[in-house]
């Protein structure tokens, strides 16, 4: 089966994902874990360090600029990822979204430079993290942060990370069984959220306001 942009948007909506072993095979499978990874919105960690460098004006936050390029980045090797699952046909699949509206980056620029960002896919009230990088120290941390607060302005409701990595459990990340997963999104999918890519807010304060209130 060739797969399509509405095809891959009515997989989301029931639960699943497509992934490649690995950038060099052109086949694809679908997943839909057992347990499954969410970062609740309303209880984001932000370590105390990480505030100072989101805050300060080390680096500059573009959305939907560059988002073929983020995808690039994302499918790069790094040392504690040799390879990705990022193949050409995912590439083009994802940016057909992106021009659909249905796909985002979140980009980290400093001096000009893309140095980190994220990308996922929006559907309703849920935001399916895809893949981050970093080519600088904490530059996909930020990225992270920046989401999570674009998302809660939004009026998202659920942020799926797929799995849970060491990585995002120092934000807050748990695993869910599938079926509570399946029950959130199904609620999630209703919501007329639309995703901010032009926010300027404090994204630290946007988050601890919403953890304060919940």
């Amino acid at each position: 089966m060739t797969l399509t942009p509405g095809i891959l948007l009515r997989a989301y909506a029931a639960g699943i994902f497509p992934m490649a072993d690995s950038a060099e095979d052109d086949e694809l499978f679908w997943v839909d874990p057992e347990q499954r990874g969410i970062l609740p919105l309303d209880a984001v960690h932000i370590p105390h360090r990480l505030r100072r460098t989101v805050r300060s004006e080390l680096f500059e936050i573009r959305c939907n600029t560059a988002f073929a390029a983020v995808m690039r980045g994302c499918a790069e090797p790094a040392p504690d990822r040799p390879s990705t699952w990022i193949n050409d046909e995912i590439l083009t699949l994802y940016t057909a979204l992106h021009h659909l509206g249905h796909a985002h980056s979140v980009e980290v620029w400093r001096e000009g430079d893309l140095v980190g960002g994220l990308y996922g896919v929006s559907l309703g009230g849920v935001f399916c993290g895809e893949s981050m990088f970093g080519r600088a120290t904490d530059a996909s941390k930020v990225a992270l942060v920046h989401l999570a607060a674009r998302l809660v302005v939004g009026g998202f409701t659920l942020l799926d990370t797929q799995f849970v990595t060491d990585h995002l459990s120092q934000f807050g990340a748990i695993e869910i069984p599938r079926a509570e997963y399946h029950h959130r999104l199904r609620a999630a999918l209703k919501l007329p959220a639309q995703f901010p890519a032009g926010l300027a807010v404090d994204p630290v304060s946007v988050l601890q306001s919403r953890t304060q209130t919940s």
